[in-house]
């Protein structure tokens, strides 16, 4: 079915405002987007100026069909939430009919991480002698020191970086700048690859002069280098040393957080580090230590 022109203009406006006023992030408001696309679609010739709550309900409870998870059916509900606050906003509707609308609780399960030795071995498996494996051993060894999200590295420039100062700056969800710091390990990787593989990567292509708006991570054909590719790399090792793990770059991020904690790092600065906009998302990584704490007592203690 395609959207009267009506309802075409709501989405394309509240898409608009929560990329430009909500500073949602391109995911996030693609995901809200395609939320309310169906929405509307499901609407069909009924204005969604005129629902009531009843209206709302209805279509939630005809959505249960596709067995979302719950994690999908809260946000589906966050989403039309903010689209009639947004209607409401714009005195486009006098009440708002999803207001009172409540998201399904969402099951509580741990970050999964890597331990120390795991990462090592990771690592250590990385064959160094291409150009290209030495860029992805300089790209794990940066998301293990600095627990940067994987996006956050693909997007990185040249512009982002303070490498005399072991200091990165990135955008976030959201677009919120922050600061991050690297060790002398990552930072001697990063630096031998803008030095020596880099310039090696895209064989048989040109590649532009470096500006601070280069992307610093590149394909083989001198683009910048895709998140999907970085997961690619993770996999091949992972399959290669025979890991009994399913591992993801987020992974590296999870396990960062957690050895910090478990070392007595201050929990409101990995919030900092990790770009957390609340102390709450940071605070599960205190359960974790508190879980991996019970899990040794357990095996050492003679009394266990």
């Amino acid at each position: 079915m395609v959207l009267n022109s009506k309802a075409k203009q709501n989405l394309d406006d509240f898409k608009l405002y929560i990329l430009a006023e909500k500073n949602f992030s391109k995911h996030t408001a693609k995901a809200y987007y395609s939320d309310i696309l169906g929405y509307l679609i499901w609407l069909d010739s009924q204005d969604c100026e005129d629902v009531k709550f009843s209206k709302v309900r209805e279509y939630l409870h005809y959505i249960q069909i596709f067995n979302y998870k719950k994690t999908t059916i809260a946000r589906k509900i966050a989403s039309i939430r903010t689209f009639y606050k947004y209607l409401h906003r714009e005195h486009k509707v006098e009440n708002n009919p999803a207001e009172s609308l409540i998201s399904p609780k969402r099951p509580k399960s741990l970050p999964k991480f890597l331990t120390t030795d795991e990462i090592e071995q990771i690592l250590s498996n990385i064959n160094i002698d291409t150009p290209a494996g030495y860029r992805n051993r300089a790209i794990l060894e940066l998301l293990w020191a600095s627990g940067m999200r994987v996006s956050e590295l693909s997007g990185l420039n040249f512009g982002n970086l303070n490498l005399a100062a072991n200091e990165i700056t990135v955008f976030g969800k959201g677009a919120k700048e922050r600061i991050i710091l690297v060790t002398d390990r990552a930072k001697n990787y990063l630096q031998g690859y803008i030095d020596f593989a880099r310039p090696l990567i895209a064989k048989g292509y040109t590649i532009p002069p470096i500006t601070d708006e280069s992307p610093v991570f590149i394909n083989k054909t001198g683009y910048r280098l895709q998140t999907k590719m970085i997961r690619n790399v993770i996999n091949d090792i992972v399959e290669k040393i025979e890991l009994p793990k399913k591992v993801t770059p987020h992974m590296f991020r999870h396990s960062f957080a957690t050895h910090l904690i478990e070392n007595g790092a201050d929990l409101r600065v990995v919030q900092e580090l990790l770009g957390h906009a609340s102390i709450s998302n940071t605070q599960i990584y205190t359960h974790i230590s508190m879980q991996r704490m019970k899990e040794v007592y357990e095996q050492t203690h003679p009394r266990a």
